[in-house]
């Protein structure tokens, strides 16, 4: 059975990978941070907790950090 890749968009930018990952493998290849920073799939938030599932093939994924300010 051949893979079929998984085309999503981070921040603005398509992306295509040629096998199934997760989130957490997601921001590893990408080079992002794991730590400190929020996720938006869809425009909807994403919590930590469901990091380990697939990503789904055409979602829009937002990586949020904190921005320190007044």
């Amino acid at each position: 059975m051949t893979a079929i890749p998984v085309g999503v968009t981070v921040n603005g930018e398509d992306h295509v990978f040629p096998d199934e990952l997760t989130i957490r493998q997601l921001l590893e290849r990408l080079n992002l941070p794991c730590q400190g920073v929020a996720l938006a799939i869809d425009g909807a938030v994403f919590p930590r907790s469901r990091w380990d599932e697939p990503v789904g093939r055409g979602w829009e994924i937002e990586v949020l950090t904190a921005v320190q300010g007044g």
